[in-house]
């Protein structure tokens, strides 16, 4: 580290003990203080920028983790990996992206992170082979790393090879010692291959044992689902938004086109076919609203009463300034949107909101067979996930009550089978001209960062419609459920 005098020593004292205790602001500041006297301080450079980025500040992150580079930072090549994330995750930037993971890897070609991302990357853009090539550098050089296999089994069509990679993912599953986290990556790959080869029974199994290892790292992390917590949730927010915005309520500015709906019901591939229109930009899981919640109306929902409703909307607004070009009509595409629809209608009074809707079987078995991590703790039990399936019903219900001229059911089901006439009522609820281009499969590198990134890019398909018959002796959990 390089040499500092007493007060500097003592100052990064203090912005340490401040950043390890979780006191972002005061570290921040701690920090800014510290560097302005000491700037060849280059961990603390690093420091600095991660807490910019918790902060939302992006382009302050990617200015200290370029001073940290300046001042010969330790292992630079996480440098590069975590600018590369935040043009990659936060900027939608993904050229930029793959610049900085290239530059971490012409520093070290056997950095398994950067390799990691590197293939998320590209599968993100649609390059399936570019992806492969990048997980198979991982394996080179560490032949049991559960992601890489996990993400390759995932790539592969069945066959010989898919075959051997399930070979080798079975095999890791019952050694000794195996992280859990890893274990689940592996356990939910290997579901999926053996759904894509139609053996359910063995596939359901697989899936099981995955979502019990994903429980119990939710579990460690301190994540779990709370019925009565989520029922609570949902009277709580039909209390605070008992009432429309007035229709005649406008802020004079433009809004987005909000996308909700359970994860797995088809909210990615509206916003992809919505984004084939000339008019439309599709923004992805934007984060933003969820921020502005944290920031300016916690406890959420009870301080919107009191919240700056003006500033949060001049604040999304800045947000998407740099991301997005102006004139176009922009898409946040987040299941979670329908927790907060009474407050995009006081944000935005002129919003427009997109509920994808699908099969209530299919879309609770699609949830189970994804691998969502502690963030989705009801993920992980096909009870769980009813409930949450039922209490999202029946928040939607209150919205549509309220404005049932502002939400548009997609469904799902409807769509695969009939996709000209129902994409045709989807533009004109989007008060878009109709072009029918939008019903040709365009190959593009657009990146689409969720769990249907692949299905997505491909022309519409059935399969996934009525999936859930194949289970059926498996989902004795979703009571009612008629296959």
């Amino acid at each position: 580290m390089t040499a500092v005098d007493d007060r500097s020593r003592s100052m990064l004292t203090r912005a340490a003990q401040l950043f390890r205790a979780g006191q972002d602001d005061a570290a921040t500041a701690a920090y800014e203080a510290l560097l302005a006297v000491s700037p060849a301080l280059p961990d603390s450079w690093y420091n600095l920028a991660l807490l910019y980025r918790r902060a939302r500040r992006f382009d302050d992150a990617l200015s200290a983790y370029a001073r940290a580079l300046s001042y010969d930072v330790e292992k630079p090549e996480e440098v590069h990996l975590q600018r590369g994330v935040i043009f990659a995750d936060d900027l939608a930037l993904s050229d930029d992206a793959r610049r900085e993971l290239d530059a971490a890897l012409a520093l070290n070609d056997s950095y398994v992170p950067a390799l990691l991302n590197l293939g998320n990357l590209h599968e993100d853009r649609g390059d399936g082979q570019a992806a492969r090539d990048a997980y198979d550098r991982v394996l080179a050089i560490d032949p049991d790393n559960a992601l890489a296999l996990s993400r390759l089994i995932g790539l592969t069509d069945a066959g010989p090879v898919l075959d051997g990679l399930r070979a080798r993912a079975a095999a890791l599953l019952i050694a000794q010692g195996m992280d859990t986290l890893d274990r689940a990556d592996l356990g939910f790959a290997l579901g999926a291959a053996l759904d894509r080869t139609g053996d359910y029974d063995a596939a359901f199994a697989a899936y099981a044992q995955a979502n019990a290892a994903s429980a119990a790292v939710a579990r460690s992390a301190g994540s779990r689902y709370d019925r009565a917590a989520m029922s609570a949730l949902v009277d709580r927010l039909i209390d605070a938004f008992p009432a429309a915005v007035p229709a005649f309520c406008d802020d004079g500015g433009s809004a987005p086109l909000f996308i909700c709906g359970m994860f797995r019901s088809g909210s990615t591939l509206a916003e992809h076919l919505l984004a084939r229109h000339s008019r439309v930009v599709a923004g992805g899981e934007l984060d933003i609203l969820p921020a502005l919640i944290e920031r300016h109306a916690s406890p959420y929902p009870q301080a919107v009463a009191n919240a700056d409703l003006v500033k949060m909307r001049e604040a999304y607004r800045a947000a998407i300034s740099r991301r997005y070009p102006p004139g176009t009509q922009l898409t946040d595409k987040r299941p979670d949107n329908a927790l907060h629809i009474g407050l995009i209608k006081l944000l935005f009074p002129a919003a427009r909101i997109v509920h994808t809707v699908r099969d209530r079987a299919d879309t609770c078995l699609s949830v189970y067979f994804l691998h969502a991590g502690p963030a989705l703790a009801y993920a992980t039990d096909l009870g769980d996930i009813a409930h949450y399936h039922a209490e999202q019903t029946r928040l939607m219900a209150h919205w549509r009550r309220l404005y049932p001229d502002d939400i548009f059911d997609l469904d799902y089901d409807r769509l695969v089978s009939n996709p000209a006439a129902t994409l045709e009522s989807l533009v004109d609820f989007c008060d878009l001209d109709w072009e029918p281009a939008m019903l040709t499969a365009q190959s593009d590198d657009n990146a689409v960062r969720t769990a249907s990134n692949w299905q997505v890019r491909r022309p519409i398909y059935r399969e996934s419609s009525g999936r859930a018959r194949h289970y059926a002796a498996h989902l004795g959990a979703l009571e009612g459920t008629k296959f």
